[in-house]
């Protein structure tokens, strides 16, 4: 009863003329920025969270939140019509989606992609009505030692399940850490590693790292790039799966769920981990698995409900213990933090009417994502063949005028250009940048959570290990090191992130 009554709470906070109107928006944006290849949420929600300074907290995050789920809707559009990810967790669409489409079957495909997302996307969003109170609750029992010992299991998290090298990942997260550390220490007042520079004694602002690295990199890495966008399929067809389609196509949506829904909770996974496991699992328990890559329903509807799941279970930490799980839930803490919220399990108590309007948003905005992707392709179809040359300027605009926005100081955009320029450098080393992203958010909360704990213990370092809950959380976070560390797992998650 009391989850009812939590609901109706929030679907009164989200049925309101202005919040209505901000989850639409942010679903049109994120089917958007999902649609046009070399945009996608990370650098969108950066270049946005100026915005939210003067817009009322709850619509704020009910629009950078319909964002990110909406760009997973959005991606699918481009990799079944023109076989590019609008999206980066649309990458595996392309393999079965654009072979449908070659084959005469777009709109059913398209059709399939909406109809397992929003199945997905309404499941999830149960799931985190139904555990995000009880989470919440254990949350309420954590010290500063669990908090710091937690901190230090989502940063090994970010790193195993990263794509990519582990070295670079361990290297990024390490640098955030760093970068945290710049400014005031807010023990002592000492200001540190500011060299001597005024604009530094604060720290660097989270906003200005994330429009870099995201932002402005993105448009130089897309600026390289040909400029062709692909061939568009001849014609969509009827939007209406037949029934053998259907009958391939839902049980790998509902297994996409459970499993994106799974990976979605855990640290540094998310929409792409999720699709990616969801294609090799549907891959290998079928009983025709050379039929993928060449058409088949189950490639495409089980990585798009696989990536909607993670996507909206990935607020699951980030609302119950105030811990991100990847960049965009990084980007979401700076959100909230710019309106003083302190992300964890007292927003539950100490703003119920956002928490419950939230995740009451979610359900409202996958149901507008589904009017947004079908009936609306014609428009999707035709914003392909605007040329990126033609968009980036009005997009570093639209960043600088946000940079500056925040301090109203000409050294935040350089500083910003100087972080896009570093940025273009680790893309081109493939060095990503959600764990540097991490590290930037967590650091400051990791050191003052371990000062915490050990003024409590009067300088032991034994209390992480003399209390049950840190101890095992450090625990767990070792025995993840020594799995990843066995060549064995290596393999197999290399070959995980791999497009076959």
């Amino acid at each position: 009863m009391e989850l009812l009554h939590n609901l109706y709470i929030g679907f009164g906070v989200a049925f309101t003329p202005e919040n209505l109107f901000y989850a639409f928006l942010g679903c049109l944006l994120g089917t958007l920025v999902g649609v046009l290849p070399g945009l996608g949420p990370v650098p969108t929600i950066a270049m946005l969270l100026p915005i939210t300074y003067v817009l009322p907290p709850i619509a704020g995050l009910i629009m950078l939140a319909g964002i990110y789920y909406g760009a997973q809707y959005g991606g699918s559009t481009t990799a079944i019509l023109v076989n590019l990810p609008g999206e980066t967790s649309s990458v595996v669409t392309t393999l079965d989606g654009h072979a449908m489409a070659k084959n005469g079957r777009a709109g059913a495909a398209l059709a399939i992609a909406a109809l397992a997302s929003f199945f997905a996307g309404s499941v999830a969003t149960l799931l985190l009505a139904a555990f995000a109170a009880p989470l919440a609750e254990v949350a309420f029992k954590f010290g500063p030692a669990e908090y710091f010992s937690l901190m230090v299991l989502g940063l090994v998290g970010a790193v195993v399940l990263a794509s990519g090298s582990l070295i670079k990942a361990i290297c990024m997260i390490l640098l955030g850490l760093l970068l945290g550390m710049v400014g005031t220490d807010v023990n002592s007042g000492v200001a540190r590693f500011d060299f001597g520079v005024p604009e530094l004694q604060d720290g660097i602002d989270f906003a200005i790292v994330a429009m870099g690295v995201f932002g402005f990199a993105e448009i130089m890495s897309n600026l390289e790039d040909s400029g062709e966008q692909g061939d568009v399929a001849v014609a969509v067809g009827s939007l209406y799966p037949n029934k053998q389609e259907f009958k391939e196509a839902w049980p790998a949506a509902v297994r996409g769920t459970a499993l994106g829904s799974l990976l979605g909770i855990l640290p540094g996974g998310g929409a792409v981990l999720s699709s990616f496991a969801s294609y090799t699992l549907e891959k290998k328990i079928s009983k025709h698995p050379e039929r993928f890559g060449k058409g088949h329903p189950a490639g495409v509807a089980g990585p798009e409900a696989a990536n909607n799941a993670g996507a909206q279970t990935s607020f699951i930490p980030l609302l119950t213990l105030g811990i991100p799980g990847n960049a965009v839930m990084a980007l979401m803490v700076g959100a909230m933090t710019i309106h003083n919220i302190q992300p964890g399990p007292q927003v539950m108590a100490s703003h119920p009417d956002l928490f419950w309007g939230l995740i009451a948003s979610m359900w409202i905005g996958n149901l507008m994502l589904v009017v947004l992707n079908l009936p609306l392709i014609g428009i999707w179809v035709k914003l392909l063949k605007v040329p990126y040359r033609i968009l980036f300027p009005a997009i570093l605009v639209f960043c600088t005028i946000g940079v500056y926005s925040l301090n109203y100081n000409s050294f935040d955009i350089f500083t910003t250009a100087c972080f896009g320029i570093v940025g273009y450098i680790w893309s081109k080393l493939k060095c990503e940048g959600a764990p540097l992203l991490l590290g930037l958010v967590l650091g400051p909360m990791m050191e003052e959570n371990f000062r915490r704990a050990l003024l409590l213990s009067r300088g032991s370092y034994f209390t992480f290990l003399e209390r049950p809950l840190s101890a095992s959380l450090l625990g767990a976070a070792l025995i993840l090191v020594l799995i990843v560390a066995s060549p064995s797992i290596r393999k197999k998650r290399e070959e995980t992130f791999v497009e076959e």
